[in-house]
């Protein structure tokens, strides 16, 4: 369940209600593909970064280990021993980005592993059995991610497809919750939205959806490449439509100001990649901007990576010393300045949900806007 605590214009603070927890709001989730995050970062080591909630992928935890298996173990949970909420997406965005090996009927798609070629099946019902399985907190329903641009015509049948599948998803976990040996009778469902970059067709979308009343929603299929300016003109179109007595999740964004924009629109829950995978590269976040560690400047330097920062690693590590360790490819490496950037993030957004608390979230936002994007 979700609850609206306040509002500052359209920007939200709030709390979703799990029986993992409460989430709250805004939040960032910390992407855990295998259930671990990429750079030697294990579910425990969350809890030092503060994290709130861990996402894991439903595709690649299929296709090896299998979430049969990870069932057999007692669940996600259990098997990566994270105890607070796990988010699993659908598989639809890397089933469908297998353009190459995979073939869409109404019924689902088939497609070929990146692992081994393996033939598989997955369609609204596998996904949910899948996610299921895991028994993860809250499950996405499997969409089709339409590649962007697509043609009006084409990504227009695509969202009624999407509806479709979204109807299958609902009455596939309400069936699944009802299961005596369901590891989690009581995981949420959230649908996504579609559309592309039409206006036009991402808001009837939305408006449809809605009338199904899903746990929450999430905005799909943008931050892939598209210029910054129109995702934020589909956010203006499309959140005004989202169901304000649930969540809403912008999938896969992104970068520090990505997240303050969206939050001004009316977003709650966010995901992305980027601040671990940077930190594998020694491109890592602080207070005053972003700096690339493998500069030669920063050879002596014995300073931490952010004076203000209090992740696990800036109490303890220079930058000459982790900068030596990407040089050397040392593997600590990649753990410390991910340690870092994951810490950067969740603190961004313990500060955004203060400024909401307190009124002043359009002039903290102004303050950050002025640095965040700042490279030194």
């Amino acid at each position: 369940m979700y609850k609206l605590l306040k509002q500052e214009g359209n920007a939200r603070r709030g709390e979703l209600i799990t029986n993992r927890g409460v989430i709250k709001t805004p939040a960032f989730m910390n992407v855990a593909t295998c259930g671990a995050i990429k750079g030697a970062v294990s579910a425990q080591d969350l809890k030092e970064v503060n994290c709130q909630v861990m996402l894991s992928n439903t595709y690649h935890l299929h296709v090896r280990t299998g979430d049969e298996n990870i069932k057999k173990m007692g669940g996600l949970h259990m098997f990566t021993t994270w105890d607070g909420p796990i988010l699993t997406d659908s598989g639809g965005f890397q089933v469908f980005s297998l353009a190459q090996l995979r073939k869409i009927k109404e019924e689902g798609v088939t497609f070929s592993s990146h692992i081994d070629g393996r033939k598989i099946f997955m369609g609204p019902e596998e996904s949910m059995r899948i996610q299921s399985n895991l028994g993860s907190t809250i499950a996405m329903a499997f969409d089709e991610c339409v590649e962007n641009p697509a043609e009006h015509s084409y990504a227009k049948q695509s969202c009624a497809r999407t509806t479709r599948w979204l109807k299958r998803c609902k009455t596939e976990m309400a069936r699944l919750n009802s299961l005596d040996d369901t590891i989690n009778k009581e995981q949420l469902l959230f649908g996504i939205n579609q559309g592309c970059t039409y206006n036009d067709l991402r808001v009837d979308h939305m408006k449809e959806i809605a009338e199904l009343n899903m746990d929450g929603y999430a905005v799909g299929g943008l931050a892939v490449g598209e210029p910054t300016e129109i995702m934020y003109d589909v956010l203006d179109h499309v959140v005004p439509v989202m169901p304000k007595d649930k969540i809403r999740y912008l999938m896969g964004v992104g970068t520090p100001l990505n997240i303050l924009n969206a939050v001004e629109r009316g977003i709650d829950l966010f995901d992305c990649v980027m601040p671990s995978r940077n930190a594998r590269h020694g491109h890592l976040f602080t207070s005053e901007g972003i700096i690339n560690i493998n500069n030669e400047k920063y050879m002596l330097d014995d300073s931490p990576i952010d004076k203000s920062c209090n992740c696990p690693t800036c109490r303890q590590f220079s930058r000459a010393y982790i900068r030596h360790l990407l040089k050397a490819n040392e593997m600590l490496s990649h753990r410390l300045c991910v340690m870092h950037n994951l810490w950067f993030y969740n603190n961004l957004m313990t500060e955004i949900r203060q400024a909401l608390d307190e009124g002043r979230f359009a002039e903290y936002k102004r303050e950050k806007e002025q640095i965040l994007g700042k490279r030194i």
